[in-house]
């Protein structure tokens, strides 16, 4: 049997490196086509020269002749640049997988490209669904291409409903580790630095990310993601605090059952599910220690944490009111990275763009492109 041909954009990021570390283990089963980052030249360059890829993309074009140069000797890797690149190339007639790992609304055109040219998603960039979700589910449908997830929560409640066919999902009980201000009083949070909210307890990721856990605005995009992959209500999704990351997400059934996915917090797991699908293979990881500590939940406080508030008020919202708030937090989110901006003012920020943006309760693609610029344009004056 062929290989299974992936192209991976956002290689050189947390979701990227641990994807390419599934198909080091596995190469049997997968070769990398195509490799997409943004900015890190020297890393592409480096992944490309070990996993031979067909192509290579750097979306920042000012980089362009600097991965040439760094590649000049590999006539065998064509190297392009551009997002109109990127929209290409994973339309290429070999990809049977595409790796959605960039970050933010940068995601979303090679995401509906991939969908229009019928390969399969394997999603780690939950905007796409944030922004656009009727419209990706949509599209998904009409092309017939599968979307599997691999954000560890949503990869968990995928595992949990294979094998129970139509059986209604009563309510999805979705974990966060409650990053590292989980303790915190209000008055220490006007406090707190970026290099505090870096420091997250459980997960390695990438700074925009664990700044998003930090606010648990990276936990409402994923209540908003779970909405449009599972087809279910804001008021079916519970957010749970649970500190020690072992139990990845959970599904309750209309008789009362609870399954949940366990696992240590590795994201070669949800990686690996998603290329392999239906199949599991063998994955060199550690295991878990149900011994090892107890289990802890708690609810989520909505006023320290407000953008989680924000987020499940976009989600009953609908329309466009996600893309403006995921726009503004890109914008809130870089800022408070260059400190420019207060921890606590970030949920501010958002919240007085979303009052001051146009609603459309109708989008098309082309509103989406529209509502992002004016959010960010909004969140920037702001700040």
């Amino acid at each position: 049997m062929s290989k299974k041909q992936i192209a991976i954009l956002g290689s050189t990021g947390s979701i990227g490196t641990q994807a390419l570390q599934v198909i080091e283990e596995h190469s049997d089963l997968y070769e990398v086509y195509a490799l997409v980052a943004n900015n890190s030249v020297e890393l592409l360059a480096e992944q490309a020269r070990k996993f031979n890829p067909a192509a290579v993309v750097i979306g920042n074009e000012e980089k362009y002749e600097k991965l040439k140069s760094l590649l000049s000797d590999r006539q065998d890797i064509k190297v392009y640049c551009g997002a109109k690149a990127i929209d290409e190339i994973v339309e290429a007639e070999p990809v049977n997988m595409v790796l959605t790992a960039m970050v933010g609304f940068a995601g979303l055109s090679p995401t509906i490209h991939a969908i229009k040219a019928h390969k399969t998603i394997c999603l780690a960039n939950k905007e796409t669904l944030v922004v656009a979700g009727e419209l990706i589910c949509q599209l998904a449908a009409q092309y017939h291409a599968p979307i599997l997830p691999v954000d560890s929560e949503h990869s968990a409640i995928f595992q949990c409903l294979v094998g129970e066919g139509d059986n209604a999902i009563e309510k999805i009980l979705l974990t966060a580790s409650g990053g590292p201000f989980r303790k915190f009083t209000m008055e220490q949070l006007q406090s707190v630095t970026k290099a505090d909210a870096l420091h997250h307890p459980t997960w390695d990721m990438g700074a925009k990310i664990t700044i998003d856990s930090a606010t648990m605005m990276n936990k409402g995009f994923e209540v908003i993601e779970a909405k449009w992959l599972f087809g279910v209500k804001a008021s079916q999704i519970e957010v749970l605090i649970h500190p020690q990351s072992i139990i990845h997400s959970a599904v309750q059934f209309e008789d009362g059952a609870v399954k949940a996915q366990l696992g240590v917090p590795d994201m070669r797991l949800p990686i690996q599910y998603a290329f392999s699908f239906p199949k599991r293979l063998p994955l060199s990881s550690e295991r878990v220690d149900l011994f090892k500590q107890p289990l802890e939940f708690f609810k989520p406080d909505l006023e320290k944490f407000h953008c989680l508030a924000l987020a499940f008020e976009a989600l009953r919202r609908g329309g466009n009111m996600p893309c403006i708030v995921n726009a503004a937090n890109e914008i809130v989110n870089r800022a408070f990275l260059e400190d420019r901006c207060g921890f606590l003012q970030i949920g501010e920020i958002i919240e007085k763009t979303m009052q001051r943006c146009a609603f459309d309760a109708n989008p098309t693609y082309e509103t989406y492109i529209a509502t992002d610029a004016e959010a960010r344009r909004v969140a920037s004056e702001l700040i």
